[in-house]
């Protein structure tokens, strides 16, 4: 593939009919990103094979996809557990305000007196909010990103600033 970064959408999780239609889980089920024509890089057991998107239609919490040269339920269970990806030049640009996940890897979280917490290093989509992981040495903490929470994403800082309620950090 290309030398630029390739962001993962989702997951194949199970073929869909006889067909080659595959069920994706997107990790936000709201993006537009993956549509009709749209070419998706496949990774799946360290390979990369771009295919083009043919058809996408919402079923309950995912989506079904039909890509160019997956026309049986065989040829769709190839595919399961690949992840979705698309070069981050595809992406749109974020609302002000908001950030990508992939942005928010590797900052260091602090708190509001400047005592740090740790780096982010792994972020958990979760029904009730995301969740970032934080490690510092051999402690790890989750911290819900939310505004109660967190007060600042400092993007070109490196940091994310929070004001952890009593315990959220305690070991």
């Amino acid at each position: 593939m290309t030398d630029e970064t390739l962001v993962s959408l989702g997951k194949v999780v199970k073929p869909h009919g006889i067909r080659g239609e595959i069920r994706f889980a997107p990790f936000n089920p709201t993006s537009t990103t993956v549509k009709a024509g749209s070419i998706v890089i496949l990774r799946q057991n360290g390979a990369e094979q771009p295919r083009r998107v043919i058809a996408v239609r919402p079923h309950k919490h995912l989506q079904l996809l039909t890509l160019e040269d997956c026309t049986s339920m065989t040829a769709a269970e190839t595919l399961v557990g690949a992840e979705v990806c698309v070069p981050a030049s595809a992406l749109p640009a974020p609302d002000p305000g908001e950030v990508y996940h992939r942005q928010i890897l590797g900052l260091a979280m602090v708190t509001l007196d400047g005592t740090a917490v740790g780096t982010v290093v792994e972020i958990m989509p979760l029904p009730s909010a995301d969740v970032c992981v934080v490690r510092a040495d051999s402690r790890e903490h989750l911290v819900p990103l939310v505004a109660d929470i967190v007060k600042e994403i400092d993007v070109q800082g490196g940091r994310i600033v929070i004001d952890p309620p009593p315990g959220l950090l305690d070991i």
